[in-house]
């Protein structure tokens, strides 16, 4: 685009000079024309000649016309890309921000997780010293329950002498 424009700009500089060269050339043949006016074809060649510069001035006129029009198409593009520029810097402060929002969350999780994991292993060997208390009471309740079987079979064995005992006497 830069270079289509300078391009553009050098070919209305060149047309420039041209045109004022060719407005020195009328102004030339303009006071040639005056001094030959006594010439019955000067006034053909009067009006060749500025038929010509008004031609080259219109030229130069579209000329300035297209580049004012690159100009401004130049400078709306500029517009458009600043706009563009503009959203994506945003875009990326969002996604930057996003992004450190969700590594702040996961080393959150990540901490939380590890204080569960060792909460989990702290109830763990809880359990396990629970479990070897419980099989202990459990061992120490099956003997007291054997030595109490024992106790109340005895007493039966022995309240069943009593009454034959009883009986007997």
């Amino acid at each position: 685009m830069e270079a289509g424009f300078s391009e553009m700009r050098n070919e209305l500089q060149s047309w420039d000079a041209l045109w004022r060269r060719i407005q020195l050339e009328c102004q030339q043949l303009h006071t040639e024309l005056l001094k030959i006016s006594e010439y019955k074809d000067m006034q053909e060649i009067q009006i060749k000649h500025q038929s010509s510069c008004v031609q080259l001035t219109e030229q130069l006129e579209n000329k300035n016309t297209e580049l004012l029009l690159l100009a401004q198409s130049q400078e709306h593009q500029r517009e458009e890309l600043n706009k563009i520029r503009n959203h994506l810097y945003r875009e990326e402060q969002s996604h930057r921000s996003e992004q450190e929002r969700m590594k702040t969350e996961i080393s959150d999780l990540t901490e939380e997780l590890h204080q569960k994991e060792i909460t989990i292993a702290t109830i763990m060997e809880k359990a396990s010293l629970l479990e070897r208390q419980l099989k202990m009471e459990l061992e120490i309740k099956d003997k007291l329950l054997a030595k109490q079987q024992l106790l109340d079979f005895r007493y039966k064995v022995i309240k069943s002498e009593n009454t034959h005992l009883k009986e007997m006497v």
